[in-house]
């Protein structure tokens, strides 16, 4: 059997319910899922009641992006207990940077002759935390872009005309937190630390020096032998290889649940890992 350790629902940048994310997982046929919701844990609730029900267990779980010295990292954070703690109380503040960038990439849009209404965005969002997906999904629907990829290889990545910059957490100090908060920190799709495959080591022994759990080896995007290439490197170092779909609903086409693009099979042995970690 296999499982998902990355999933996003409304609750950040996903387009389904958390509930509706743990019926995909169970049609699907996995054992275990992980919610990881960027910079917040309001989804949890609503998905441990589905997962309960359903007969699927659900690990706790947000996903960061923080500072990392070549780039933007990604950190999974599992078992995070939604509830006070070190991290936990950061999250806050993070979604509010969040808002402060949105309304800046509305008005970088606006500059360049495209208007957004904000609250445009918001119902985009359905309540949950707006980002840049919901703000890609306007410039889909109102015609200045054919697709989610479009509008962020325009206007919405890095080095693009209405990327912005937000407040981030240091990596080092978002792993620290983590483990703090009786939680497991996880490197999310390796790329993004921006060093080569040759430098991966040095980086993630630097991490784990800090409190690093796992690299999630088994991803959507990876070829298979990147995939075996990152997972040998976990267990060489120590660390947990963990992975997952990344899988956001209509905002990333082609990803299923379980499956990413048709390939993909996390073993259960990836939550069992996270088990020993913590203790369990």
């Amino acid at each position: 059997m296999a499982v998902d350790l990355h999933l996003h629902s409304v609750a950040s940048d996903g387009t389904e319910a958390p509930a509706a994310v743990v019926a995909r997982a169970v049609r699907a046929g996995l054992t275990a899922i992980a919610l990881t919701d960027h910079d917040t844990l309001d989804g949890i609730p609503a998905a441990m009641d589905a997962a309960s029900s359903l007969g699927i267990r659900l690990i706790s779980g947000t996903e960061l992006s923080v500072e990392w010295p070549t780039g933007t990292m990604h950190l999974l954070v599992y078992h995070l207990a939604p509830e006070p703690g070190p991290l936990q109380d950061r999250l806050g503040g993070l979604r509010d940077g969040r808002h402060v960038r949105n309304r800046r990439i509305l008005q970088a849009l606006s500059a360049a002759g495209i208007d957004i209404p904000y609250e445009e965005v918001v119902a985009e969002a359905l309540g949950g935390a707006v980002g840049r997906p919901h703000i890609a999904a306007r410039l889909v629907a109102r015609g200045h872009v054919a697709e989610i990829a479009e509008a962020f290889d325009r206007y919405l990545a890095r080095g693009r005309p209405a990327y912005v910059d937000r407040i981030r957490l240091d990596a080092f100090e978002a792993v620290e937190l983590a483990r703090e908060s009786g939680a497991l920190p996880v490197v999310a799709h390796p790329h993004t630390l921006g060093v080569s495959r040759t430098e991966y080591a040095t980086a993630f022994t630097r991490l784990a020096e800090h409190g690093l759990v796992g690299i999630e080896a088994w991803y959507s995007e990876y070829e298979p032998d990147v995939r075996r290439h990152l997972a040998h490197l976990a267990d060489r170092l120590g660390l947990v290889a963990t992975g997952g779909s990344d899988y956001h609903g209509r905002y990333k086409p082609g990803i299923e649940i379980g499956r990413g693009r048709g390939d993909l099979d996390v073993p259960d042995s990836a939550a069992a890992d996270l088990d020993a970690a913590l203790g369990v």
